[in-house]
């Protein structure tokens, strides 16, 4: 299943990684399930409060909450959620992969590489990330 992520909101996610190049940023995608695929309409930045958040992410779950509200009230599920590793990989980490709680793809921006990819966790089945145009 795939996850098409229009270009404005790509631009936005990496421009949120950047602006914390040495901590772990954190974020909810919302959108809409259509067919066999995931459609990304909202991104919804969150606070990290990681003990270490140079090396994982803790989305604050108040900030979670209220992206959900947002996203139920627009109509919207969530659709994904990104993270960005500083240093590398564009992977999962283990820690990414056990303490995934959703069943929807991850996003992991990897700023030293310059990659953004997408997995379900925690299989680690990665999935195919398409920048579109507009919203879909």
């Amino acid at each position: 299943m795939p996850l098409h992520l229009p270009a404005a909101l790509h631009a936005a996610l990496w421009q949120h990684a950047r602006t914390h190049p040495h901590h772990e940023v954190v974020g909810a995608l919302g959108g809409l399930l259509r067919g066999e695929t995931w459609c990304v309409h909202t991104l919804y930045p969150l606070p990290n409060i990681a003990p270490d958040p140079a090396r994982e992410y803790l989305a604050d779950p108040t900030y979670l909450l209220r992206a959900l509200k947002a996203m139920r009230a627009e109509g919207l599920d969530l659709v994904g959620l990104y993270h960005s590793h500083p240093r590398g990989p564009d992977h999962p980490s283990r820690t990414d992969t056990r303490l995934a709680a959703y069943d929807v793809p991850y996003l992991i921006a990897d700023l030293s590489g310059g990659r953004l990819r997408a997995y379900l966790l925690p299989e680690a089945h990665e999935v195919a990330l398409h920048v579109t145009d507009g919203p879909e």
